[in-house]
């Protein structure tokens, strides 16, 4: 069921501050425009690897999840890391009925594709997003 690792999201005060961190450590050259979620509370850029993409969440006000992320971690970090799946439908079902809590969604996300997310505590500590595989 679990397809290939999609993005490794990372929560950040300042897009544009770790969009040139990126680029001046790393050599990025291939980064996405601002795609702003304000139903999520949240503004986002993708930075391309070769094999999968790292994306940047930025808190849109106070009520943010990210905000909440950014208080226990001011400088940013390491918040989900997401994996595709064929059908969100039939992995939302399969991952409750392994006991496993969705914490939301499915809902569309920053791809454009539904998405949800699995609990942490679930996941030794790691909230995984599922996202289903974009067809184009």
């Amino acid at each position: 069921m679990l397809g290939r690792l999609n993005h490794v999201g990372v929560a950040t005060p300042s897009l544009a501050e770790a969009v040139e961190t990126y680029k001046r450590l790393f050599g990025a050259t291939v980064i996405s425009d601002v795609i702003e979620l304000p139903e999520r509370g949240v503004r986002v850029q993708f930075v391309d690897t070769p094999n999968s993409q790292v994306e940047l969440l930025e808190p849109m006000g106070e009520n943010s999840p990210i905000a909440a992320f950014l208080e226990a971690n001011p400088r940013g970090g390491q918040h989900h890391l997401c994996f595709e799946v064929e059908e969100i439908n039939a992995a939302k079902a399969d991952m409750e009925a392994k006991g496993a809590k969705v914490v939301s969604g499915p809902y569309i996300g920053a791809h454009g594709t539904p998405v949800i997310f699995v609990h942490p505590k679930d996941v030794h500590g790691v909230l995984i997003e599922l996202m289903e595989t974009p067809r184009h």
